[in-house]
């Protein structure tokens, strides 16, 4: 039986909230609501991203939310979160791919780009009218990317590039690429020596292909690119990212994201738990929610999720006040995505076999977050990033 979500809100953290940051909740959740739960088990079942919604959410203002002018909404970072939020109550796939769009794409461009970048590609990407990817991470090089081979090459007034990117969000459906790569002639093992370019995917010598056989964000595009002797302007370069840092940036405000994104996963993960307890009757015709054990597995989800609300509720508010460390946000990614997974798992334990079937929501979930829990900086890389901001000495 389907039930309508009414959020979760122990603490009483909804008094905290602005009306306008309520009512950017309740606009997503609606829209979460009325158009992906309808659709989205089918399309995790047959492998198919909901393209047909891209250009609702850009009428909505759901990508570059948290940016300025260009046709963006110019919403607030923590407004920015319940829309993360709500979106992967929904599926993280979906969510995926509008903080690909936002914090991966428009933001590297609104940060590091020319005003010719900015007035050309910003206002269309928000509107959805075009789809950007982002090209770090390599086969060989994930956890790693200054280790990355990509090369760029000057030749007059123009770069060439040449490797190969793994795992992207939108590779075959981007209009435009984001691609990191080093110079030429620059020491490879500086991180100086790496810059960002927007690559129109239409270009000679770029392409895409998609990756097949996944059980995870199956509604989701992922695929690699390939760039062979690939041209593109001078005008092309971002001319604000000029080391690695930039791409690091562009990371960090991908991971707030997910940090609010894995509460919506997880609380559609406990909702879902608690009512199948109240109605799934075992021993004696009484519901399971009256067996101790399971009243534990409630409370732990309960309490973990209430953790989670304050610590991305507390960084939003730090990050709209422009305090907020990478260091806090890594604690709010590692922290949130691990209590999501775990809330799936005991969710699931509690629906028993039924768990397993897309009847309900759960193991969908299950799935989709140990991809979430990967990446953007895996659950290790961002306690070695804690542990060095806590005693000074780097663990890589």
């Amino acid at each position: 039986m389907a039930f309508k979500f009414q959020g979760f809100d122990f603490l009483h953290l909804d008094a905290s909230l602005t009306e306008d940051e309520l009512l950017v909740r309740r606009t997503t959740r609606d829209f979460v609501d009325d158009h992906v739960i309808p659709i989205i088990e089918g399309c995790f079942r047959e492998g198919r991203f909901p393209r047909e919604l891209v250009t609702q959410m850009g009428e909505l203002g759901f990508y570059g939310a948290n940016l300025q002018g260009y046709d963006c909404a110019g919403m607030s970072n923590v407004e920015y979160g319940l829309v993360m939020q709500e979106l992967e109550r929904g599926d993280s796939g979906l969510r995926s791919f509008v903080s690909v769009q936002s914090a991966l794409v428009m933001y590297p461009i609104y940060t590091f780009g020319s005003e010719e970048q900015k007035s050309r590609w910003l206002p269309a990407l928000a509107r959805g009218e075009k789809i950007g990817c982002f090209g770090l991470t390599e086969p060989g090089f994930g956890s790693n990317p200054s280790g990355m081979t990509t090369r760029a090459r000057k030749s007059g007034d123009e770069y060439i590039l040449n490797g190969e990117k793994m795992w992207i969000t939108s590779a075959t459906i981007a209009d435009v690429a984001v691609v990191w790569a080093k110079l030429e002639g620059e020491d490879p093992e500086s991180s100086s020596s790496v810059r960002g370019f927007l690559v129109e995917t239409d270009r000679p010598g770029f392409s895409a292909q998609d990756v097949h056989g996944k059980w995870s964000l199956r509604a989701s595009v992922t695929g690699g690119l390939s760039l062979q002797e690939v041209r593109v302007p001078e005008a092309n370069l971002l001319p604000g990212a000029t080391s690695l840092k930039a791409a690091l940036m562009c990371l960090n405000q991908a991971r707030y994201g997910i940090s609010w994104g894995a509460i919506g996963a997880a609380m559609d993960c406990y909702v879902t738990a608690l009512n199948y307890a109240k109605m799934r009757k075992q021993f004696h015709d009484q519901p399971i929610a009256s067996h101790q054990i399971v009243q534990e597995k409630l409370v732990w989800m309960a309490s973990e999720i209430s953790k989670a609300q304050l610590l991305s509720l507390h960084v939003g508010r730090l990050k709209d006040a422009e305090k907020a460390g990478h260091q806090h946000i890594s604690m709010a990614k590692r922290n949130n995505v691990w209590m999501a997974l775990e809330c799936a798992r005991l969710a699931r334990d509690i629906l028993g076999a039924n768990g397993i079937t897309e009847d309900y929501p759960i193991m969908r979930h299950m799935m989709n977050l140990e991809s979430v829990k990967t990446y953007e900086g895996t659950h290790d890389i961002h306690t070695l990033i804690l542990g060095q901001h806590l005693t000074g000495i780097g663990a890589y």
